[in-house]
């Protein structure tokens, strides 16, 4: 049994090295095409390096002091087995590896730990696993790949896709590579210690199969509870009064118009609001595509729209607790307020981007909710910011 075979410690039954677990050894193949193109593009260097190995072989076989038998067992040997190994690495094929040239790479490490903290809220652990949740999703989405294969020990194997049924149970000791011919998208797979594996795809265009894998997912960010989901709505537009309704109507033309928005409703408490802005994200946002972000006091200081989603819609409630009028005391305690007025100025994302990346099209909407606009700060309510408020009067039971 050999170490390949033998996985080095047996710390479960699982761990059956790569043999065992389905891996077949991958050798490079002969191909005409990659030789005649040697023979067109560099056939001085194929000559030099076939007379070379050709004259070792002769060495090896030509010698008079050993028989004739001991000659053909020394063209096995350490030497001449590593010249012929390294002729044959050069008039075959390389094994094909993933572009590192496509820009869009999007990358997880599971599992995804969450450090708890009483001081904060776990936002990195969420927006990881949404991350984590998003690639897992597109490799559903893309199916069994038309080829895996691995690197352990500077040796190549396959594994043969007809057997493949999920990624955790893949036996993955080096690196793993995986691709789909349609898609043009590569799966890179690296272990570490303690059973941590890295996920990167790479894609020469990843953006349909991300708004594919987003689609209705939501994320809420708070003290009280943070998890990845699907947006909840428990009332319908159709069901609130007509000045409402009509309203809505504006608001969803210019979400469809523009690639920034942001909306401002205020009201008494009961009149609606909250209901409002989980009815616009279930009905209107999610259909086209908007992946759903609820945030509360201590996520707005610390969120950053992520960089590998096209549609996002942040909902903020209570923002006039958030965004007050930093000439008072209390306001100067944080920088909440600059925080969503960088979100609303597009300064936070979008100061500098990537113009052939998914950011370069990235859209925003931003749903405020607040009790009185007395107490939020003048610059929020400053044109160009805020593009519709509204005021909820209506009793909303």
């Amino acid at each position: 049994m050999n170490d390949y075979d033998n996985n080095y410690t047996q710390k479960t039954p699982q761990n059956r090295g790569l043999l065992g677990a389905g891996w077949q050894p991958l050798y490079r193949q002969f191909e005409w095409e990659h030789f005649l193109h040697l023979v067109a593009t560099d056939p001085k260097e194929l000559t030099q390096k076939t007379l070379d190995i050709a004259s070792d072989i002769a060495d090896a076989m030509g010698r008079h002091q050993y028989s004739w038998f001991a000659n053909i067992l020394n063209v096995f040997s350490e030497n001449t087995r590593y010249e012929i190994d390294e002729y044959w690495d050069y008039i075959t094929p390389q094994q094909v590896y993933p572009n590192y040239r496509f820009q869009d790479v999007l990358t997880t490490e599971t599992p995804v730990v969450q450090l708890v903290s009483r001081a904060s809220i776990p936002i990195e652990y969420v927006l990881n696993k949404l991350q984590e949740i998003t690639i897992f999703k597109i490799l559903d989405l893309l199916g069994n790949p038309d080829a895996i294969t691995q690197v352990f020990m500077d040796r190549n194997f396959s594994y043969p896709p007809e057997r493949f049924t999920s990624w955790e149970r893949l036996e993955v000791l080096g690196s793993v590579y995986a691709y789909w011919t349609d898609a043009s998208c590569w799966l890179q797979i690296d272990s570490y210690d303690r059973g941590k594996r890295r996920y990167t795809l790479i894609c020469q265009n990843i953006a349909p199969l991300v708004r594919k894998a987003t689609y209705n997912l939501a994320v809420i960010l708070s003290g009280y509870k943070s998890r990845v989901g699907q947006v909840n709505s428990q009332y319908q537009i159709r069901t609130f009064p007509a000045d409402v309704q009509s309203f809505t109507d504006s608001v969803q033309q210019a979400i469809l118009d523009q690639n920034q928005l942001a909306v401002l409703v205020s009201g008494a408490p009961g009149t609606g609001k909250t209901a409002w802005t989980q009815a616009v994200a279930k009905e209107i946002l999610v259909p086209l595509g908007y992946v759903i972000f609820i945030l509360d006091h201590d996520a707005v200081e610390n969120f950053v729209p992520p960089s590998y989603l096209e549609r996002i819609c942040i909902i903020i409630n209570e923002a006039d607790n958030l965004a007050q009028d930093r000439s008072t005391v209390s306001a100067q305690r944080s920088n909440k307020t600059e925080h969503i007025l960088s979100l609303l100025d597009g300064t936070l994302y979008q100061s500098v981007i990537d113009e052939h990346g998914i950011q370069f099209q990235q859209k925003l909407v931003v749903l405020m909710t607040c009790n009185t606009t007395e107490r939020l700060d003048p610059a929020i309510l400053r044109k160009g910011r805020v593009d519709f408020t509204c005021e909820f009067t209506y009793k909303f039971v």
